[in-house]
């Protein structure tokens, strides 16, 4: 059964497949609890805390800079997606639009359904970061975190939250909701950091 939706990387690929890893031959979706239905007219995203409090509409995201981004996508359950097509807005871009205050060093991501994640403010501002809308030219579905969720793909899959609504900036680490329920709180693929206590 493996066999039919996952694959050994060839030799070729293994240096971008990390230890423990296999590849999947479709793009599994994985949830936990209810997916949120949003529409973009209804969609809101909000930031707070260490920074200047501001709430963008779909429009005010879409008048962001676009890109089209390739990525590499690691889920913590053993499986990696290479050459992933996306489109969206680059966190750095999105930064720009934002003052932060310097005492800022974590954000907690905050998601429609109540889903949240951490991640430090340096893993965060990284240039290869972005929020996705588009998922191989179509708008992203709400199975894969529509209408928009983050994408951070140097760290496994459960640190880009899906149908994102919100950032918000800390002066200290403070865990989402797996980050609480025993996985690490970085998860560093290829240090296989899939739960605390690695």
């Amino acid at each position: 059964m493996e066999r039919k939706f996952f694959t050994k990387p060839e030799a070729d690929q293994k240096q971008r497949v990390p230890p423990g890893q296999y590849l999947a031959k479709g793009f599994p979706v994985l949830t936990y609890g209810e997916t949120p239905q949003v529409s973009t007219d209804n969609w809101l995203f909000k930031v707070w805390g260490l920074v200047t409090p501001k709430t963008f509409d779909w429009s005010d995201f879409m008048s962001l800079p676009q890109q089209d981004i390739t990525a590499d996508f690691h889920c913590v359950t053993r499986w990696s997606k290479l050459d992933v097509q996306w489109r969206g807005v680059r966190v750095t871009d999105f930064l720009e639009a934002l003052e932060i205050d310097p005492k800022a060093t974590h954000i907690l991501q905050h998601s429609y359904g109540g889903y949240t994640t951490n991640l430090p403010l340096d893993d965060f501002a990284r240039a290869e970061n972005f929020f996705a809308h588009t998922l191989d030219g179509e708008p992203l579905p709400a199975e894969h975190g529509g209408p928009m969720r983050l994408v951070v793909p140097h760290l496994y899959a459960w640190k880009s939250a899906k149908w994102i609504n919100g950032i918000e900036f800390l002066d200290h680490d403070e865990s989402g909701f797996w980050e609480r329920n025993g996985y690490h709180r970085r998860g560093e693929p290829w240090a296989e950091e899939r739960y605390a206590g690695r």
